[in-house]
């Protein structure tokens, strides 16, 4: 049976210079083989040839894992000396005739350990970044990898629903952080999920990647919660921000504004958009209620095996929404020192327009 994602990948490097793909464990190696290997000490490398059958560098104890497969993959084994490792990297790059060719690599993923195997594997090669030709096989989802996706959003909705009557004034965030990661397992995400939840309250909301601390929620605190879970290797990205009792009129006022940008990030999307108009919808409802320069970062990111990937909703980005594209809008305000708002959702390209995966209210609750 062939592999129709390798056959997507050949097309992708048609008409370019690419003579071989080299992929280290990531998403990417996962979409193409369907198998799933940890970025370790010892080095997995997947090398993919247009027209030849794919060449996988791993060691033995990983073997098993090639069992079964319904297309052919070629296996480089080598043992738990590391002197073994080179010469493997070179039956493999020779077999696949890579000496002194072209071999695109992921940037964000290659470590230099791989790619010097790589290189001194392949004399003469020229070991290049190939991230869009790669970037394009994942952009548009279909059907399948939304329904993990949007499987995915119901249980990190259900965990945060089911956390939110535990949170009390006097809980610290770290504790917050542990009670949502517990029941987003018992709701269902796989033990690794996309990050580590962010729980930030106060001061610290202000800090948009904060990490929980032992701060303790207080009065008058919003509450910024941003979590996600994995479901058959898709993710959820979300945020919510919550009151700590009665909150100052002007903590009301921000999130207003964002919970308006919100909306209109979402309402922007549709096939034929720019990524630009979507952030330019959600910024000017935040800069026109006079908070813009407290919206430090782009409106969203592409989600799908990873919480960060293509596209990217930012001001100078011209690149244009098709169908399968799946995205979020996040706007902000982050007043330092103070407070702060972040509403986040996962958005899908529609044939017609954009769809929300998530669901929960966006209106600020009180919780505490």
């Amino acid at each position: 049976m062939p592999n129709k994602r390798f056959e997507k990948l050949a097309a992708a490097l048609e008409n370019t210079d690419f003579d071989a793909i080299a992929l280290n464990p990531g998403p990417t190696l996962t979409y193409l083989t369907g198998l799933d290997f940890h970025l370790m000490e010892r080095p997995v490398v997947l090398v993919y040839a247009p027209g030849k059958v794919p060449a996988i560098i791993l060691p033995q104890l990983e073997l098993q894992k090639l069992s079964g497969l319904p297309y052919e993959l070629k296996a480089h084994p080598y043992g738990e000396n590391p002197a073994e490792w080179g010469q493997s990297f070179r039956n493999a790059l020779f077999e696949l005739d890579l000496y002194g060719r072209t071999i695109g690599v992921e940037p964000r993923r290659m470590r230099v350990l791989e790619l010097r195997l790589v290189e001194n594997g392949a004399p003469g090669a020229h070991v290049i970044a190939a991230e869009q030709e790669l970037a394009s096989l994942r952009l548009r989802k279909d059907a399948d990898e939304i329904a993990n996706m949007r499987r995915a959003v119901q249980i990190a909705q259900d965990a945060l629903e089911a956390t939110l009557p535990q949170i009390k004034v006097g809980m610290s965030e770290r504790e917050i952080a542990a009670e949502l990661t517990v029941q987003l397992l018992r709701h269902g995400s796989q033990p690794e999920m996309p990050f580590s939840p962010i729980v930030s309250g106060g001061p610290n909301s202000a800090n948009p990647h904060a990490s929980p601390s032992e701060r303790k929620i207080q009065p008058g605190d919003l509450l910024v919660i941003d979590w996600g879970a994995a479901y058959e290797g898709y993710i959820s990205d979300l945020t919510r921000t919550f009151a700590v009792g009665e909150v100052d009129p002007e903590y009301r006022k921000i999130h207003e504004s964002v919970q308006q940008a919100n909306a209109a990030g979402r309402a922007a999307g549709k096939p034929g958009v720019a990524c630009a108009e979507v952030d330019k919808a959600a910024r000017n409802v935040i800069e026109a209620a006079g908070y813009g320069e407290y919206f430090t970062h782009r409106t969203g990111h592409g989600i799908g095996m990873e919480g960060h990937e293509e596209p990217y909703m930012r001001g100078d980005n011209q690149q244009l929404l098709k169908t399968g594209m799946a995205y979020t809008v996040e706007p902000g305000i982050y007043l330092p020192g103070r407070n702060g708002v972040r509403i986040e959702d996962d958005m899908v390209v529609t044939e017609n327009g954009c769809e929300s995966l998530s669901n929960l209210p966006r209106e600020i609750r009180t919780v505490g």
